[in-house]
């Protein structure tokens, strides 16, 4: 038959997804500008932020509807061939691998200024570290202790997908997952609790503005993380996920123990190493 499917590949039907997302970028990053732009009165109408939010809002919901196709298209058992899994798959990893030049840019900062700190005179003539004034934290406290709840929700996403693999117990996938979470939450809570108790701001310093960025974008990637593994969590118990076709599930656990490591070498490089 003339429509009758010869090959191996899952060709989309046309979709809005695309001109939405691309519309939702640029209306939030041009809502930014006007926002933060200083070229634009404060009292005017586009100087607030209500352009950004809409801009977000619209992300937002196309990254929500176009996830929705792609996990319908994995549970029918058609769309998803082995073909389209490892193209699938080798998406996730050359974004994680993206994710990672991100970090690196960062930890060169951080490096940098350990390295060779700026005088008070010129970026030429080292200065000292930490910086005058910066009190740094002592990574042996709650440092340490996220990073133990982070490597714990780590052992916890790997033996959920132990049970799911090897096993095909349910229970265990449902509960590994619930803990996975449940640590990202805490994570994320004695992270904040961390930075309302930090003796230097973000503009303290170039020590302050590598640390922040850092850490504040790994506790970024901890919240999406969370929201992943969560959404995960609740196709689990709906039932979704089975020993052969689980790829939403493997995608997650990949992003979760790539920011478990991220993790590590912040703990060591910017608590322990760049403590001075």
């Amino acid at each position: 038959m003339a429509h009758e499917k010869n090959h191996d590949y899952h060709v989309l039907p046309p979709s809005i997804w695309p001109f939405l997302g691309a519309l939702g970028g640029f209306i939030m990053l041009f809502g930014a500008v006007l926002w933060t732009s200083p070229q634009v009165p404060s009292d005017s109408f586009w100087s607030q932020p209500w352009l950004f939010m809409m801009g977000v809002a619209l992300v937002l919901y196309v990254m929500f509807g176009w996830w929705s196709d792609v996990t319908r298209e994995g549970n029918n058992g058609v769309d998803h061939t082995p073909v389209v899994g490892i193209g699938l798959r080798y998406g996730m990893l050359l974004f994680i691998t993206s994710e990672v030049m991100f970090f690196v840019a960062w930890f060169w900062a951080f490096f940098k200024q350990r390295m060779y700190p700026m005088g008070p005179e010129s970026p030429m003539v080292d200065g000292v570290y930490p910086p005058v004034g910066i009190e740094t934290f002592d990574p042996w406290h709650l440092p340490f202790i996220n990073t133990l709840i982070l490597l714990l929700s780590g052992c916890a996403v790997t033996w959920a997908h132990h049970a799911l693999v090897h096993e095909n117990n349910r229970k265990d996938l449902i509960t590994g997952l619930s803990i996975a979470v449940a640590l990202g939450v805490i994570f994320t809570g004695l992270q904040a609790y961390e930075y309302s108790h930090a003796a230097f701001d973000f503009a303290g310093s170039m020590y302050a503005g590598a640390f922040y960025m850092a850490t504040g974008f790994h506790g970024a990637h901890v919240i999406i993380g969370t929201v992943f593994l969560a959404v995960c969590l609740i196709r689990a118990i709906k039932g979704d996920f089975t020993q052969k076709n689980h790829l939403g599930f493997e995608a997650a656990a990949w992003y979760w123990h790539f920011v478990d490591v991220v993790w590590l070498f912040l703990f060591f490089a910017v608590y322990v190493w760049g403590r001075g």
